[in-house]
């Protein structure tokens, strides 16, 4: 089975999806398209529904909220599934749960990221924000059982961690992966800790799944993620959510990293007010709703 980009982590292609194309391609259906339109259509919609879901679909599920035939709806999630637009995912018993996005799905929405005015205004932020702690700062989405950098601003100091977008990096011992699981339902959390390898990047890596989750709940609390050297030794970091306007669910992670050389996790902490000003004013970009229509 391929990598999944997780129900959570469609973020990535949510962010770079026009908030009226949705309603647009259902309209497409209704003005006379040919059997080769309406397929191409059936598959946008198919691709747009599941970047949009919190969670997989059985193709019972999704037939009856697309109402495309399940017949149909069959040949077509195969055909997206070989080329990697859509996979299924397993629980931790290997039984489907259902279908959800696919690698090369969360690439697309990279694509057009990177050829985009959302990625220029969210740049402009993550410049700003990095010009007032001096510190680089990165936005990134749950992306399966990983965490995906969708942008990056690095500080001009020369110590520092060089990634880039694109990246994948593991979800227990990071900041932005510790806030995504923390911000988990029980069972949905319970599934990622049975399914993934918690190795141990450093000493200080949590690599017990029941000290991993009392870990997580206390980040749940403070509505924070937190990585004490646990993915790098001597880096420290701090992750707030990017919440959707109205504070109802999580669009993506917004984190700061800092040597420990230059910066503690203390230090990094205070700023968490001014981390969540920018992750404020980041939302409308990354809400697909807020987007003007064209």
């Amino acid at each position: 089975m391929k990598d999944a980009a997780s129900p959570a982590s469609n973020a990535a292609l949510s962010i770079a999806s026009h908030a009226g194309s949705h309603a647009a391609s259902h309209a497409a259906l209704h003005q006379d398209p040919t059997p080769e339109d309406t397929r191409v259509l059936r598959a946008l919609i198919v691709v747009e529904h599941l970047a949009a879901a919190g969670q997989p679909f059985s193709l019972s599920q999704l037939s009856a909220r697309l109402h495309i035939p399940k017949a149909t709806l069959a040949r077509m999630i195969e055909s997206l599934e070989a080329l990697g637009y859509v996979t299924h995912i397993p629980d931790s018993r290997g039984a489907d749960r259902g279908i959800t996005l696919g690698p090369r799905a969360a690439q697309l929405a990279l694509t057009m990221l990177a050829n985009s005015t959302f990625t220029r205004s969210c740049r402009a932020l993550l410049r700003g924000l990095v010009d007032v702690l001096g510190e680089s700062c990165n936005l990134t989405v749950l992306d399966g059982d990983a965490v995906l950098y969708v942008e990056r601003v690095e500080t001009s100091e020369p110590l520092r961690l060089h990634m880039q977008p694109g990246m994948r990096v593991p979800l227990h011992c990071t900041a932005s992966g510790k806030l995504f699981l923390s911000l988990m339902k029980p069972a949905e959390r319970a599934l990622f800790l049975a399914r993934m390898p918690l190795k141990a990047h450093t000493y200080r890596t949590f690599t017990d799944t029941t000290l991993l989750g009392a870990e997580l709940d206390r980040l749940a609390s403070r509505g924070l993620g937190i990585d004490n050297e646990e993915f790098v030794r001597g880096m420290v970091a701090v992750a707030v959510p990017v919440r959707k306007p109205g504070g109802s669910g999580v669009l993506a992670s917004l984190a700061v990293h800092a040597p420990t050389a230059r910066a503690s996790l203390d230090d990094l902490l205070k700023n968490v007010p001014k981390i969540k000003e920018t992750a404020a004013r980041l939302a409308p970009l990354l809400h697909a709703d807020a987007m003007p229509q064209r």
